[in-house]
């Protein structure tokens, strides 16, 4: 098991930049690392995942080109890079990670996926 948590959340101006980090309790090689964030008023939704070296990552179609998403593994540590930020990626954000997702195969992009969540942190994005 791991026990996730994030920090790096914060309130910024359109166009600004924020990075989030999440940290591990324990080992995540093991684990794919991913986030999802929830808007006030709207269900949960995927942003990002990375294999479990770091070198492949995947997107929602909203942040792509904007976020990146990295890992270090020696720092059981996962990041979002997120630029250009907009109103509208306004919400809460979720660091996720589990060991049987494969994107490759079309999971890890459900809520349902991942057994271990941090307890989010807020992004607040003002025009």
């Amino acid at each position: 098991q791991v026990q996730l948590g994030e920090s790096g959340g914060g309130s910024v101006q359109a166009g600004g930049s924020l990075r989030l980090s999440c940290t591990a309790s324990g080992k995540i090689y093991d684990y794919y690392m991913g986030w999802f964030r929830q808007a006030p008023g709207k269900e949960r939704e995927f942003v990002s995942v990375i294999n479990r070296a770091g070198s492949v990552p995947w997107y929602a179609d909203s942040v792509k080109g904007r976020f990146t998403v990295s890992r270090d593994n020696i720092k059981n540590t996962v990041y979002l890079e997120m630029n250009s930020l907009k109103p509208e990626d306004t919400a809460i954000y979720y660091c996720v990670a589990d060991g049987q997702v494969n994107p490759y195969r079309d999971t890890g992009f459900r809520e349902g996926d991942y057994d271990y969540w941090g307890q989010g942190t807020q992004v607040t994005v003002s025009s």
